[in-house]
């Protein structure tokens, strides 16, 4: 049974853990503002000498989010525990893929992902051996029909999302995200490789976990939930994000069923 914690607060849960792996989109702000109580909780973590990550399906760079929350007033000692899928991702294309072509998928805000070998990207997806992926285009993010179009002929190619996220809430406005332009590529019969929650790698490169005891939260059962389970660490669900109509209609453990993920713990927003 899935406890709530809205009235006894993440303060009387925080002694179990070492290390909190915190979402950042719909747990520490939207988008757009920080949220307020999350901060303090935060703070709050540190205090008690614990550990956490922000740990964000973000496909960019570690320090273009931190400047992202920079501008939002987010505090430097705070800003220093971020790390993003598309930090993961830039690791093993540096590795595995740095002088091959690629055909880029996602708007020009994410070209720093990949400035250091810019020199390898095409315009013409058909020059390209693989496809990466870290969003929609500007002019076709309303739908999914373009992506089925360009993608007919590419199938044998491999796709790198750097973002498994499906959707995502911008303040009062719910946009498509990279993960479900590549289920667009899988369903018609790719094979697509993914950096970030709920897979192991960006769990492992952001801190050394070895023999913690850890705590996941975050609003999103397919990744920050997901992750959770699939790597044994218990779990907080936010709920008053990505699935908070959801559970408003059905009830949170109806919801839990329906994307077959155990939750441990449950707050509406996170609070110390």
């Amino acid at each position: 049974m899935t406890k709530n914690l809205d009235n006894e607060g993440l303060r009387s849960i925080v002694d179990n853990y070492d290390i909190f792996y915190i979402d950042l989109w719909g747990v520490v702000h939207n988008g757009i503002v920080l949220h307020k109580k999350a901060i303090e909780t935060l703070m709050e973590i540190t205090k008690a000498k614990k550990n956490y990550v922000l740990l964000t399906n973000a496909p960019r760079p570690n320090k273009t989010v931190k400047t992202f929350l920079e501008k939002m007033s987010m505090d430097k000692e705070i800003r220093a525990k971020v790390y993003t899928s598309g930090e993961a991702a830039l690791t093993y294309l540096k590795i595995n893929h740095l002088n091959e072509k690629f055909y880029h998928i996602g708007p020009p805000r994410d070209f720093d992902l990949f400035v250091d070998f810019d020199d390898s990207k095409t315009k013409n997806i058909n020059d390209s051996t693989y496809l990466l992926c870290t969003g929609l285009f500007e002019n076709h993010d309303e739908g999914l029909n373009h992506y089925k179009k360009l993608f007919e002929n590419h199938i044998n190619k491999k796709m790198i999302c750097t973002n498994p996220d499906l959707i995502v809430d911008r303040g009062g406005k719910r946009e498509l995200c990279a993960g479900s332009v590549a289920l667009v590529f899988e369903k018609m019969g790719g094979e697509a490789i993914y950096f970030g929650k709920p897979f192991p790698e960006v769990y492992n490169q952001s801190i050394d976990n070895t023999n913690k005891k850890i705590l996941s939260i975050g609003d999103n059962l397919n990744t920050d939930i997901k992750g959770a389970n699939l790597l044994d660490y218990d779990s907080l669900l936010i709920s008053n994000g990505v699935h908070k109509n959801e559970i408003k209609k059905d009830g949170v453990e109806k919801v839990l069923k329906k994307y077959e993920v155990v939750v441990n713990f449950i707050q509406s927003e996170l609070k110390w």
